[in-house]
């Protein structure tokens, strides 16, 4: 897992100081605003984290999550945008547990068009909330020890690189993949893992034409 992580943000790291070197001396001189787009997504992936123990069993996190959220950018020149995002997310584990995930903050990125493709490349710095609850079946004393609530917020870096296709100058049809780093203590119900983002975007701006 570990492994994991550190190639994805490898390569998540290398690709946006490649694309902002080479938007460098071209945006110093058209560094200027240049519309606003925002939209929804939907996500899922595969997360990994830590054994839970409630009672006598120990029970791992890990499965598929389900989640919806959205962004805002304001684009500055052809190849740096700034704005904002927030999403939600469940991924449900065991037989009767559940762990959530909200997180929003900053978000920068660079666009590269091509014909009716943008490429971009950037990452979110903010913060968010994890609520966990892990249920076990196994007969015990007490509904105490038969259930572990935890609630607690975090600082999250999320780097991300994505597609979009543009079926009008206002209409784009948008798919990411991040990784949302928890910056706080390392715990054993925070799990992790790269998300798959699918939905649309709505441009205000002559940035498609």
């Amino acid at each position: 897992m570990r492994k994991l992580i550190k190639k994805t943000s490898l390569f998540c790291g290398c690709i946006i100081v490649s694309l902002f070197a080479n938007a460098q001396e071209e945006e110093s001189k058209k560094f200027k605003y240049r519309g606003y787009s925002g939209g929804m997504m939907v996500h899922t992936a595969y997360l990994y984290g830590g054994n839970i123990n409630v009672g006598a069993d120990d029970i791992k996190i890990e499965g598929v999550p389900f989640g919806i959220g959205g962004a805002m950018r304001f684009q500055f020149g052809n190849h740096f945008r700034i704005g904002a995002e927030g999403y939600s997310s469940t991924l449900c584990y065991g037989d009767n547990s559940y762990l959530s995930l909200s997180w929003g903050g900053l978000l920068f990125d660079c666009p590269y068009k091509i014909n009716n493709f943008t490429f971009f490349a950037g990452g979110t710095i903010g913060g968010g909330g994890v609520k966990n609850v892990t249920v076990t079946n196994t007969l015990v004393n007490s509904m105490k020890e038969n259930a572990l609530y935890q609630k607690y917020s975090i600082m999250i870096a999320d780097p991300f690189i994505g597609a979009e296709y543009a079926f009008t100058p206002r209409i784009s049809l948008t798919t990411k993949i991040d990784f949302v780093f928890n910056l706080s203590q390392k715990r054993p119900d925070f799990a992790m893992g790269p998300r798959i983002y699918l939905g649309f975007s709505f441009y205000h701006s002559k940035i498609n034409k």
